[in-house]
Protein backbone atom coordinates (compact mmCIF):
# COMPACT_ATOMS: atom_id res chain seq x y z
CA UNK A 1 0.00 0.00 0.00
CA UNK A 2 1.44 3.41 -0.78
CA UNK A 3 2.52 5.70 1.86
CA UNK A 4 0.50 8.81 0.87
CA UNK A 5 -2.84 6.47 0.92
CA UNK A 6 -1.55 4.95 4.51
CA UNK A 7 -1.29 8.66 6.59
CA UNK A 8 -4.50 9.93 5.72
CA UNK A 9 -6.42 6.29 6.62
CA UNK A 10 -4.89 6.63 10.19
CA UNK A 11 -5.52 10.15 10.45
CA UNK A 12 -8.90 9.53 9.65
CA UNK A 13 -9.09 6.40 11.79
CA UNK A 14 -8.08 8.18 14.64
CA UNK A 15 -10.43 11.26 14.19
CA UNK A 16 -12.98 8.30 14.24
CA UNK A 17 -11.86 7.00 17.58
CA UNK A 18 -11.59 10.36 19.36
CA UNK A 19 -15.45 11.52 17.80
CA UNK A 20 -16.39 8.04 19.49
CA UNK A 21 -14.63 8.76 22.37
CA UNK A 22 -15.94 12.21 22.90
CA UNK A 23 -19.41 11.30 22.09
CA UNK A 24 -19.93 8.58 24.63
CA UNK A 25 -20.54 9.10 28.28
CA UNK A 26 -20.80 6.76 31.09
CA UNK A 27 -22.46 8.35 34.41
CA UNK A 28 -21.91 6.44 37.10
CA UNK A 29 -25.30 4.93 39.81
CA UNK A 30 -26.32 8.24 42.28
CA UNK A 31 -24.26 11.42 39.90
CA UNK A 32 -25.98 13.58 37.59
CA UNK A 33 -23.74 15.15 34.77
CA UNK A 34 -24.69 18.65 33.50
CA UNK A 35 -24.41 19.19 30.15
CA UNK A 36 -24.01 22.56 28.11
CA UNK A 37 -23.94 23.13 24.22
CA UNK A 38 -21.82 25.97 23.09
CA UNK A 39 -22.25 27.57 27.03
CA UNK A 40 -25.83 26.82 27.77
CA UNK A 41 -27.14 24.54 29.79
CA UNK A 42 -29.00 21.71 27.34
CA UNK A 43 -29.42 18.92 29.98
CA UNK A 44 -28.66 16.23 32.98
CA UNK A 45 -26.86 12.99 32.05
CA UNK A 46 -28.39 9.87 34.19
CA UNK A 47 -27.15 7.30 34.90
CA UNK A 48 -25.86 4.77 32.30
CA UNK A 49 -24.45 4.90 28.97
CA UNK A 50 -24.69 8.23 27.34
CA UNK A 51 -23.99 10.55 24.47
CA UNK A 52 -23.12 13.70 23.53
CA UNK A 53 -21.67 15.67 20.75
CA UNK A 54 -18.20 16.70 20.73
CA UNK A 55 -16.92 19.73 20.51
CA UNK A 56 -20.50 20.99 20.76
CA UNK A 57 -21.39 19.35 24.40
CA UNK A 58 -19.67 19.74 27.33
CA UNK A 59 -20.03 18.33 30.81
CA UNK A 60 -20.01 22.09 33.06
CA UNK A 61 -20.71 20.04 36.56
CA UNK A 62 -20.62 16.30 38.51
CA UNK A 63 -23.03 15.93 41.47
CA UNK A 64 -23.75 12.98 44.26
CA UNK A 65 -27.65 13.10 44.71
CA UNK A 66 -26.71 10.97 47.62
CA UNK A 67 -27.44 12.20 51.18
CA UNK A 68 -24.59 13.92 52.53
CA UNK A 69 -23.49 15.27 55.79
CA UNK A 70 -21.86 18.42 56.54
CA UNK A 71 -20.24 19.78 59.93
CA UNK A 72 -20.01 22.69 60.72
CA UNK A 73 -17.40 24.75 62.72
CA UNK A 74 -18.46 26.03 66.51
CA UNK A 75 -20.02 29.67 66.23
CA UNK A 76 -20.12 32.05 68.90
CA UNK A 77 -24.01 33.00 69.61
CA UNK A 78 -25.40 35.33 72.45
CA UNK A 79 -28.33 33.70 74.46
CA UNK A 80 -31.01 35.62 75.88
CA UNK A 81 -29.41 36.13 79.39
CA UNK A 82 -26.29 37.62 77.55
CA UNK A 83 -24.04 34.70 77.77
CA UNK A 84 -21.74 33.42 74.49
CA UNK A 85 -22.22 29.80 73.80
CA UNK A 86 -20.58 28.13 70.94
CA UNK A 87 -22.54 26.09 68.91
CA UNK A 88 -21.79 23.72 66.11
CA UNK A 89 -24.41 21.96 64.24
CA UNK A 90 -24.21 18.77 61.90
CA UNK A 91 -26.27 18.75 58.68
CA UNK A 92 -27.89 15.93 56.32
CA UNK A 93 -29.11 16.83 52.89
CA UNK A 94 -29.80 15.96 49.79
CA UNK A 95 -29.38 17.38 45.82
CA UNK A 96 -32.85 16.85 44.31
CA UNK A 97 -32.26 18.95 41.40
CA UNK A 98 -28.43 19.12 39.99
CA UNK A 99 -29.51 22.00 37.60
CA UNK A 100 -30.65 24.30 40.28
CA UNK A 101 -28.24 23.42 42.77
CA UNK A 102 -25.29 23.96 39.44
CA UNK A 103 -26.46 27.36 38.45
CA UNK A 104 -29.10 29.04 41.08
CA UNK A 105 -26.20 29.40 43.48
CA UNK A 106 -22.32 29.42 43.53
CA UNK A 107 -21.93 27.54 46.73
CA UNK A 108 -24.34 26.02 48.01
CA UNK A 109 -22.09 24.40 51.14
CA UNK A 110 -21.13 28.12 52.39
CA UNK A 111 -24.72 29.42 52.06
CA UNK A 112 -25.72 26.49 54.16
CA UNK A 113 -23.59 27.08 56.13
CA UNK A 114 -24.39 31.34 56.53
CA UNK A 115 -28.23 30.30 56.94
CA UNK A 116 -27.70 27.62 60.01
CA UNK A 117 -25.94 30.17 61.74
CA UNK A 118 -28.19 33.40 60.88
CA UNK A 119 -30.82 30.76 62.25
CA UNK A 120 -29.41 29.78 65.42
CA UNK A 121 -28.81 32.99 66.65
CA UNK A 122 -32.43 34.00 65.87
CA UNK A 123 -33.67 31.02 67.81
CA UNK A 124 -30.75 30.63 70.64
CA UNK A 125 -31.62 34.83 71.35
CA UNK A 126 -34.86 33.79 72.33
CA UNK A 127 -33.92 31.69 75.16
CA UNK A 128 -31.52 31.88 77.80
CA UNK A 129 -28.89 28.80 78.68
CA UNK A 130 -30.94 26.80 80.58
CA UNK A 131 -33.68 26.18 77.94
CA UNK A 132 -31.00 26.29 75.37
CA UNK A 133 -29.19 23.72 77.11
CA UNK A 134 -32.80 21.17 77.64
CA UNK A 135 -34.54 22.24 74.42
CA UNK A 136 -32.30 20.71 71.89
CA UNK A 137 -35.26 18.76 70.07
CA UNK A 138 -36.97 22.04 69.07
CA UNK A 139 -33.92 24.32 67.83
CA UNK A 140 -33.27 21.18 65.97
CA UNK A 141 -37.04 21.34 64.31
CA UNK A 142 -36.79 24.95 63.72
CA UNK A 143 -33.79 25.09 61.90
CA UNK A 144 -34.60 21.87 59.64
CA UNK A 145 -37.74 23.83 59.10
CA UNK A 146 -36.10 27.36 58.58
CA UNK A 147 -33.09 25.59 55.76
CA UNK A 148 -35.81 23.50 54.07
CA UNK A 149 -37.40 26.37 52.84
CA UNK A 150 -34.78 28.45 51.88
CA UNK A 151 -32.67 25.75 50.26
CA UNK A 152 -35.81 24.39 47.99
CA UNK A 153 -34.79 26.42 45.49
CA UNK A 154 -31.19 25.42 45.28
CA UNK A 155 -32.86 22.03 44.52
CA UNK A 156 -31.44 21.00 47.95
CA UNK A 157 -33.51 19.39 50.30
CA UNK A 158 -32.15 19.51 53.78
CA UNK A 159 -33.19 16.78 56.13
CA UNK A 160 -32.14 16.91 58.94
CA UNK A 161 -29.96 19.38 61.41
CA UNK A 162 -28.73 18.25 64.79
CA UNK A 163 -26.72 20.41 67.30
CA UNK A 164 -23.56 18.35 68.04
CA UNK A 165 -22.18 20.55 70.76
CA UNK A 166 -23.38 23.52 73.07
CA UNK A 167 -20.10 24.99 74.60
CA UNK A 168 -20.82 27.13 77.68
CA UNK A 169 -17.71 29.82 79.01
CA UNK A 170 -15.73 28.46 81.90
CA UNK A 171 -16.97 29.98 84.34
CA UNK A 172 -20.72 28.91 83.30
CA UNK A 173 -19.00 25.21 83.72
CA UNK A 174 -17.62 25.41 87.03
CA UNK A 175 -20.84 27.03 88.14
CA UNK A 176 -23.02 24.18 86.43
CA UNK A 177 -20.78 21.88 87.99
CA UNK A 178 -21.02 23.07 91.47
CA UNK A 179 -24.97 23.11 91.41
CA UNK A 180 -25.00 19.69 90.22
CA UNK A 181 -22.89 18.57 93.14
CA UNK A 182 -25.36 20.64 95.46
CA UNK A 183 -28.17 19.16 93.92
CA UNK A 184 -26.38 14.97 94.08
CA UNK A 185 -25.64 16.29 97.73
CA UNK A 186 -29.64 17.20 98.12
CA UNK A 187 -30.58 14.23 96.71
CA UNK A 188 -28.28 12.37 98.77
CA UNK A 189 -29.65 13.53 102.09
CA UNK A 190 -33.02 13.07 100.85
CA UNK A 191 -32.48 9.44 100.36
CA UNK A 192 -30.44 9.46 104.02
CA UNK A 193 -32.95 10.52 105.58
CA UNK A 194 -36.28 8.62 103.72
CA UNK A 195 -33.92 5.67 104.97
CA UNK A 196 -33.80 6.69 108.41
CA UNK A 197 -37.60 7.92 108.27
CA UNK A 198 -38.22 4.06 106.70
CA UNK A 199 -36.12 2.13 109.55
CA UNK A 200 -37.92 4.06 112.19
CA UNK A 201 -41.05 3.66 111.18
CA UNK A 202 -40.53 -0.32 110.79
CA UNK A 203 -39.12 -0.51 114.41
CA UNK A 204 -41.71 1.22 115.55
CA UNK A 205 -43.96 -1.09 114.00
CA UNK A 206 -42.12 -3.88 115.13
CA UNK A 207 -42.12 -2.67 118.81
CA UNK A 208 -45.81 -1.91 118.54
CA UNK A 209 -46.56 -5.42 116.91
CA UNK A 210 -44.04 -6.83 119.51
CA UNK A 211 -45.71 -4.77 122.69
CA UNK A 212 -49.38 -5.83 121.34
CA UNK A 213 -48.44 -9.54 121.17
CA UNK A 214 -47.03 -8.95 124.73
CA UNK A 215 -50.37 -7.82 125.83
CA UNK A 216 -52.41 -10.32 124.16
CA UNK A 217 -49.87 -13.07 125.80
CA UNK A 218 -50.13 -11.42 129.52
CA UNK A 219 -54.56 -11.07 129.22
CA UNK A 220 -54.52 -15.00 128.12
CA UNK A 221 -52.29 -15.57 130.85
CA UNK A 222 -54.28 -13.32 133.17
CA UNK A 223 -57.55 -15.42 131.84
CA UNK A 224 -55.79 -18.96 132.28
CA UNK A 225 -54.69 -17.75 136.15
CA UNK A 226 -58.28 -16.27 136.81
CA UNK A 227 -60.15 -19.16 135.41
CA UNK A 228 -57.66 -21.51 137.72
CA UNK A 229 -58.44 -19.40 140.37
CA UNK A 230 -61.59 -19.43 139.64
CA UNK A 231 -61.94 -22.91 139.39
CA UNK A 232 -60.10 -23.56 142.80
CA UNK A 233 -61.93 -21.45 144.76
CA UNK A 234 -65.23 -23.18 143.11
CA UNK A 235 -63.92 -26.64 144.21
CA UNK A 236 -62.94 -25.15 147.79
CA UNK A 237 -66.49 -23.73 147.96
CA UNK A 238 -67.91 -27.18 147.08
CA UNK A 239 -66.11 -29.10 148.91
CA UNK A 240 -66.49 -26.71 152.00
CA UNK A 241 -70.36 -27.06 151.56
CA UNK A 242 -70.32 -30.81 150.59
CA UNK A 243 -68.33 -32.09 153.88
CA UNK A 244 -70.35 -29.27 155.99
CA UNK A 245 -67.20 -27.90 157.62
CA UNK A 246 -67.34 -26.94 161.16
CA UNK A 247 -66.64 -23.05 161.95
CA UNK A 248 -64.59 -23.78 164.31
CA UNK A 249 -62.40 -24.97 161.29
CA UNK A 250 -63.09 -22.15 159.23
CA UNK A 251 -62.06 -19.71 162.43
CA UNK A 252 -58.74 -21.73 162.53
CA UNK A 253 -57.94 -21.54 158.57
CA UNK A 254 -58.95 -17.69 158.98
CA UNK A 255 -56.30 -17.06 161.59
CA UNK A 256 -54.15 -18.98 159.30
CA UNK A 257 -54.27 -17.01 156.60
CA UNK A 258 -53.54 -13.56 158.31
CA UNK A 259 -49.62 -13.72 158.57
CA UNK A 260 -49.91 -13.80 154.44
CA UNK A 261 -51.72 -10.59 154.06
CA UNK A 262 -48.39 -9.02 153.93
CA UNK A 263 -46.67 -10.97 151.40
CA UNK A 264 -49.11 -9.80 149.05
CA UNK A 265 -47.24 -6.33 148.31
CA UNK A 266 -50.18 -4.32 149.70
CA UNK A 267 -48.59 -0.93 151.09
CA UNK A 268 -51.55 -0.61 153.88
CA UNK A 269 -53.84 -3.77 155.22
CA UNK A 270 -55.99 -3.37 158.22
CA UNK A 271 -56.49 -6.31 160.47
CA UNK A 272 -60.62 -7.00 160.47
CA UNK A 273 -62.86 -6.77 163.40
CA UNK A 274 -63.93 -10.24 163.02
CA UNK A 275 -60.40 -11.56 164.19
CA UNK A 276 -61.79 -10.60 168.01
CA UNK A 277 -64.60 -13.36 167.22
CA UNK A 278 -62.16 -15.97 165.63
CA UNK A 279 -60.22 -16.32 168.54
CA UNK A 280 -63.64 -16.75 170.90
CA UNK A 281 -64.58 -19.35 168.49
CA UNK A 282 -60.78 -21.23 168.97
CA UNK A 283 -61.16 -20.42 172.71
CA UNK A 284 -64.61 -21.99 172.52
CA UNK A 285 -63.48 -25.15 170.61
CA UNK A 286 -60.78 -25.74 173.00
CA UNK A 287 -62.75 -25.52 176.13
CA UNK A 288 -65.08 -28.32 174.38
CA UNK A 289 -62.25 -29.95 173.68
CA UNK A 290 -61.16 -30.08 177.39
CA UNK A 291 -64.77 -30.72 178.64
CA UNK A 292 -65.26 -33.60 176.62
CA UNK A 293 -61.69 -35.20 177.61
CA UNK A 294 -62.67 -34.89 181.18
CA UNK A 295 -63.21 -37.77 183.56
CA UNK A 296 -67.20 -38.25 184.18
CA UNK A 297 -67.82 -38.22 188.10
CA UNK A 298 -71.08 -40.05 188.20
CA UNK A 299 -73.10 -42.08 185.83
CA UNK A 300 -76.08 -39.63 185.85
CA UNK A 301 -73.93 -36.75 184.19
CA UNK A 302 -72.37 -39.39 181.37
CA UNK A 303 -75.55 -40.97 180.75
CA UNK A 304 -78.34 -38.09 180.68
CA UNK A 305 -77.43 -35.15 178.13
CA UNK A 306 -76.96 -32.09 179.52
CA UNK A 307 -80.22 -29.82 178.98
CA UNK A 308 -80.43 -26.60 177.15
CA UNK A 309 -80.35 -24.43 179.28
CA UNK A 310 -77.14 -25.93 180.89
CA UNK A 311 -75.28 -25.14 177.24
CA UNK A 312 -76.70 -21.45 177.77
CA UNK A 313 -75.34 -21.32 180.81
CA UNK A 314 -71.75 -22.95 179.74
CA UNK A 315 -71.58 -20.83 177.09
CA UNK A 316 -72.88 -17.84 178.81
CA UNK A 317 -69.86 -18.52 181.43
CA UNK A 318 -66.97 -18.61 178.10
CA UNK A 319 -68.40 -15.59 176.54
CA UNK A 320 -69.17 -13.66 179.75
CA UNK A 321 -66.08 -13.85 181.99
CA UNK A 322 -68.04 -16.05 184.49
CA UNK A 323 -65.19 -18.69 186.45
CA UNK A 324 -64.23 -21.04 183.72
CA UNK A 325 -62.17 -24.29 184.72
CA UNK A 326 -58.17 -24.32 185.29
CA UNK A 327 -59.00 -26.06 181.55
CA UNK A 328 -60.93 -23.98 179.80
CA UNK A 329 -58.48 -21.04 180.83
CA UNK A 330 -55.78 -22.83 179.76
CA UNK A 331 -57.02 -23.19 176.29
CA UNK A 332 -58.15 -19.59 176.07
CA UNK A 333 -54.43 -18.75 177.14
CA UNK A 334 -53.40 -21.28 173.83
CA UNK A 335 -55.29 -19.19 171.60
CA UNK A 336 -54.48 -16.20 172.77
CA UNK A 337 -51.26 -17.05 172.27
CA UNK A 338 -52.06 -18.39 169.08
CA UNK A 339 -53.47 -14.99 167.82
CA UNK A 340 -51.06 -12.82 169.20
CA UNK A 341 -48.41 -15.36 166.95
CA UNK A 342 -50.03 -14.56 164.10
CA UNK A 343 -50.52 -11.22 164.92
CA UNK A 344 -46.63 -10.67 165.48
CA UNK A 345 -45.47 -13.05 162.38
CA UNK A 346 -47.80 -10.48 159.74
CA UNK A 347 -45.98 -7.43 161.86
CA UNK A 348 -42.52 -8.90 161.40
CA UNK A 349 -43.27 -9.55 157.69
CA UNK A 350 -44.39 -6.19 157.41
CA UNK A 351 -41.37 -4.71 158.99
CA UNK A 352 -39.05 -6.45 156.77
CA UNK A 353 -40.48 -5.57 153.76
CA UNK A 354 -40.04 -1.85 154.89
CA UNK A 355 -43.55 -0.92 155.37
CA UNK A 356 -45.62 0.07 158.85
CA UNK A 357 -48.71 -1.53 159.72
CA UNK A 358 -51.28 -0.25 161.65
CA UNK A 359 -51.74 -1.70 165.15
CA UNK A 360 -53.94 -5.09 165.33
CA UNK A 361 -56.99 -2.85 167.08
CA UNK A 362 -60.48 -3.29 166.00
CA UNK A 363 -61.23 -0.28 163.71
CA UNK A 364 -64.87 -0.42 164.71
CA UNK A 365 -63.67 0.36 168.40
Amino acid sequence: MDLNLLVPIIIVAALVVFVVVSAVRVVPQARRYNVERFGRYRTTLEPGLNFIIPLADRINTKLDVREQVYSSQPKPVITEDNLVVNIDTVLYYQITDPRAAAYEIANYLQAIDQLTVTTLRNVIGSMDLEQTLTSREEINTRLRIVLDEATGKWGIRVNRVEIKAIDPPVSIKEAMEKQMRAERDKRAAILHAEGERQSKILTAEGTRQQEILVAQGDQQAAILRADGEARAVDLVFQAVHRNNADPKVLAYKYLETLPHLAKSGNTFWVIPGELTQAVRTITEAFGDHSRMGAPATDKGSVESPPSEIEDVEGSRELTSGGPPSLDAVAADDRAAELAQASVNDAKAEAAESGIEKPLDRDPRR
